[in-house]
């Protein structure tokens, strides 16, 4: 049995057991995507990384991939996958590096914790495509909503995967929400363009003072219920707010999981002007939890 390394990190927190786990899995270029497919599911996390070796000039290759796929790019596996660069010493903190990821090839910057804190890495996500609009009653339907709880229509946006963003008036709202698998899976069906049907829920105004927004996502089966901490969200969330006047300044801190015991912060830079954004930083800690390898056997009597 050929075996496979990994390092199980929690992403965008300082807490070993908050923010949003992710297995990033090492040398993984002969696991086809059945057997990653099947490995997520195992895992029982929103995502895992697979690292490989490059298709292009960027120092590292890594794709990601959900219970019901794969996706082009995704946040807090890269934020993870930094942390597990420097757990296994192929980077170290201060390095910059190029990833490669399903979307493209996104640069990456780490920096050591203060005062014993756990390292930050930070990603530069593309420069933001703002697709349709939605009207609220039909996103509303999908959480048991009413069209009034949001205050402003959703919109597809994306930095690397094309994200359904609903903001929405209260805390009340957002606590309340409940998805409708079917329902999204009707919605996702109707609008190709989107990564996923699920829509990413937010707030103005943190869980603690220093958070600026406030998010959910709830997911649909084979999925986990609820994503910890959705860093891609949160950098196409972040340029639509800016672009549509609702931020002050182009920096802030998003907050995501305190509703779920998993707490999880990310540092945000929009670039550029509003109406000219060319990219967006999200970065935020993450802690190593664990090590392993995973070694199996396929049905064919094949190694894997």
């Amino acid at each position: 049995m050929a075996a496979h390394r990994y390092i199980y990190v929690n992403a965008f927190a300082e807490d070993p057991f908050g923010g949003n786990p992710c297995m990033v899995f090492f040398e993984a270029d002969d696991l086809d995507e059945e057997t990653r497919l099947k490995i997520t599911r195992e895992s029982r996390l929103s995502e895992c990384a697979f690292l490989q070796k490059p298709a292009s000039d960027a120092d590292f290759a890594v794709r990601y991939y959900l219970a019901s796929g794969p996706i082009p790019m995704a946040g807090h596996p890269t934020v993870a996958t930094g942390i597990a660069l420097i757990e296994a010493g192929m980077v170290r903190p201060g390095d910059s590096f190029r990833l490669e990821v399903g979307a493209g090839v996104m640069p990456v910057e780490t920096r050591a914790g203060e005062g014993g804190r756990p390292p930050v890495v930070t990603m530069t996500q593309f420069a933001p495509k703002f697709g349709e609009s939605f009207d609220p009653g039909e996103v509303a339907a999908i959480y048991g909503l009413a069209a009034e709880d949001f205050f402003a229509p959703p919109q597809a946006v994306g930095t690397g995967n094309m994200q359904l963003l609903a903001p929405l008036r209260s805390r009340e709202a957002l606590r309340r929400a409940k998805l409708d698998p079917e329902a999204a899976a009707r919605l996702h069906a109707a609008h190709p363009g989107l990564t996923y049907g699920d829509a990413f829920l937010f707030v103005l105004g943190g869980e603690t003072p220093e958070g600026r927004t406030f998010a959910r996502l709830p997911l649909a089966p084979p999925n986990p219920p609820e994503d910890p901490f959705t860093g891609s969200a949160t950098g196409a969330m972040a340029c639509w707010l800016w672009r549509n006047g609702y931020l002050d300044s182009p920096r802030f801190v998003a907050e995501q999981g305190h509703w779920m015991g998993r707490p999880g912060r990310a540092e945000v830079e929009v670039l550029g002007p509003r109406e000219a954004i060319s990219g967006v930083k999200v970065g935020g800690p993450g802690v190593a939890l664990m090590r392993g390898e995973i070694a199996f056997r396929t049905q064919s009597g094949s190694s894997a």
